[in-house]
């Protein structure tokens, strides 16, 4: 526990030295909460729906998922991958707390502070969409709570898993890049997903970007019915099995290839 508290204390300050790089991501991705909602209720006529929603139920879907997003979605395997190119990662190998504690307590301190970062954004948020935020019937119950955490560690399995990639080869940002074009449609953060032909949606049910943001945001905005909901948090917690079984795999033969290129 010494360990660990040591290696939050020394990621907290690493955040607090590139606060402007944290507020600039944080911003960045408050961008889809800002313009979509104003496209949305422009194509949509008075007292008329759009797939379903109404102009305050798609405000609303909106500035959940950037809760959501903001304490969900991890990108920490660009730096991680950066750091095993140029040999950063090579003293990892030798400290007492494993490399998947290390980058766990690494993510948990950037999510602390991101979650500061984000506050005043969403303040400025709700202010501005204040006349939409009427008539919310959002469900924060047990079956919520589990699903944004479990979709925390889908997202954060999976990024690790990634990184496990660099091990093996000099480049993978194009990896990386193939990566967000699904999770940004997949996992509803561009759009409600039910705005798509069924047989997207059912492929979203299948591939884990939809258990990262999407389960959650579907039992918040009770779109799935709460008797309903242990199959998919069940399917959140198989995903996360298998990326960590995935990543030890790849970690064990990745290292036998490991080569630092900046040392």
């Amino acid at each position: 526990m010494r360990k660990w508290l040591a290696l939050m204390a020394i990621y907290f300050q690493e955040g607090l030295a590139y606060r402007a790089n944290g507020i600039i991501w944080t911003l960045t991705d408050t961008v889809p909460a800002m313009i979509m909602p104003m496209v949305f209720i422009a194509s949509a006529k008075t007292g008329n729906q759009i797939g379903g929603y109404t102009n305050s139920g798609i405000v609303q879907y909106y500035l959940v998922m950037l809760v959501l997003t903001n304490f969900i979605v991890c990108h920490i395997m660009w730096e991680l991958a950066y750091e095993i190119r140029d040999g950063v990662f090579t003293p990892s190998l030798l400290r007492p707390v494993s490399y998947l504690d290390v980058c766990a307590i690494r993510n948990l301190a950037w999510r602390c502070l991101r979650l500061v970062y984000f506050a005043p954004a969403f303040i400025i948020l709700i202010f501005f969409y204040r006349d939409y935020l009427v008539g919310s019937d959002l469900y924060f119950g047990w079956q919520s709570i589990a699903a944004v955490i479990l979709g925390h560690i889908v997202s954060f399995s999976l990024a690790y898993m990634l990184t496990m990639f660099a091990l093996f080869f000099a480049e993978v940002q194009s990896i990386f890049g193939l990566y967000y074009f699904p999770l940004m449609f997949l996992s509803g953060q561009m759009f409600p997903i039910y705005l798509m032909p069924g047989w997207i949606v059912s492929v979203a049910k299948v591939l884990p970007f939809y258990y990262t943001t999407g389960l959650p945001l579907d039992i918040i905005m009770r779109r799935i019915p709460l008797e309903n909901a242990l199959v998919p948090l069940a399917v959140q917690v198989l995903w996360i099995l298998g990326h960590f079984a995935a990543a030890k795999l790849l970690w064990k033969y990745g290292l036998r290839q490991y080569a630092a290129v900046g040392m």
